[in-house]
């Protein structure tokens, strides 16, 4: 398979997505990185391009994307892992280059922009990929496909919770990660709900195959002080009459990364923790719990398709990355995925979550309409 060229434009120093979707880009062999704009601080910028060898680096990302659409051997795509607010600009210049585009979460900070960036989009060749890395975990795979195949009969039940602490006093002035995230100007006013809410909204409606129709949200902030908020407790319901809830929580004392499903059907349920996982706990109705393990004796196609190593060895948050750039290159180059990778309908998607939460908060949680 050929491998394609990547260029990044945030992911700097000092930076954590950065560094994680650079790992992920080269777990397979899929791209090389070559060019970048890894900072809006020259200096820094430079520094940093000349820390990763990059062959190329650029004061701006308009230049980038000017100039590398017009280079022989350019980049085939852009990995943007800048603050939220700059997302949609960034991928506009280089999908109006002809440039594709893989961004990370969420696609902006205003509802109405996404929308219109979607619509802009219609017109333009090149595509646009979005990380949601979760729904790329091998036993999430497989408890998809469970869904649709009917295992666990009709869905009534669909629970996902994200819970961190990291966030639960006010942060050091250095603190560049909590800085931009806990500033609604950079965030759109979407603190927990956008920083982690949104992966679990899109990990539970991936697997169920089918987005909330309504939701009820209560959206607090408890350090004082703080503009976003940091807790957000959310109702869901579903068309086909399923229902669920999403917890996520910045605040959540003793918890590292706390990303958790549970889905419930006529015939079965499923849960599974990001923490652990590599198992999958699988109990049908009158039956005995099961234990599944990736890779294991009762994986299945779905999951071993996206194994890379054997049962035993532990795989999971940078493998899962890997998965999604390694299945956009696949697409990129013409080759059929056994799953659609996430693209800008997710993005609409997770912003219009991100809307009714804050539009359900303002009204005294009273239900809204995604």
């Amino acid at each position: 398979m050929r491998t394609l060229k990547l260029g990044m434009v945030g992911g700097g120093e000092g930076a954590f997505i950065g560094a994680v979707h650079r790992i992920a880009a080269r777990l397979d062999g899929c791209w090389q990185l070559d060019a970048g704009c890894l900072s809006s601080t020259p200096d820094k910028a430079k520094r940093s391009a000349d820390a990763l060898g990059l062959a190329r680096s650029y004061k701006s990302y308009e230049d980038m994307a000017a100039q590398e659409s017009v280079l022989e051997g350019g980049i085939d795509a852009v990995s943007i892992v800048t603050p939220n607010h700059m997302h949609l600009p960034v991928a506009r210049a280089f999908l109006k280059a002809g440039i594709h585009v893989i961004c990370d979460k969420p696609l902006t900070t205003d509802l109405a922009q996404a929308e219109d960036f979607a619509n802009e989009c219609a017109d333009y060749d090149a595509q646009f990929f979005l990380t949601h890395n979760y729904s790329a975990s091998p036993l999430i795979r497989q408890a998809k496909s469970m869904v649709a195949d009917g295992t666990l009969g009709d869905l009534r039940l669909v629970h996902a919770e994200y819970l961190q602490d990291w966030l639960s006093r006010a942060p050091d002035a250095d603190n560049v990660q909590a800085a931009w995230r806990t500033d609604p100007a950079r965030t759109g006013g979407a603190g927990a709900i956008g920083d982690i809410g949104t992966h679990a909204y899109h990990l539970a409606t991936f697997v169920a195959g089918q987005n909330a129709s309504h939701l009820a949200a209560d959206l607090s902030s408890f350090v004082d002080g703080r503009q976003v908020d940091d807790n957000a407790n959310i109702l869901l319901r579903f068309a086909s009459g399923a229902r669920g809830s999403i917890f996520a929580s910045q605040v959540a004392t003793g918890c590292e990364n706390g990303l958790k499903l549970r889905i419930h059907g006529t015939k079965g349920g499923l849960s599974w923790a990001q923490e652990r996982p590599n198992e999958m706990i699988f109990t049908p109705i009158g039956g005995v719990e099961q234990r599944l393990t990736r890779a294991g004796a009762g994986a299945t196609d779905a999951a071993n398709g996206v194994s890379r190593i054997p049962a035993g060895h532990p795989e999971g948050y940078l493998e899962a990355f890997g998965t999604l750039y390694r299945e956009i290159a696949l697409h990129l180059l013409g080759v059929e995925v056994a799953h659609d990778v996430p693209t800008l309908k997710d993005g609409v998607a997770g912003m219009r979550f991100i809307d009714a939460c804050q539009r359900s908060s303002r009204d005294n949680a009273e239900w809204c309409a995604l």
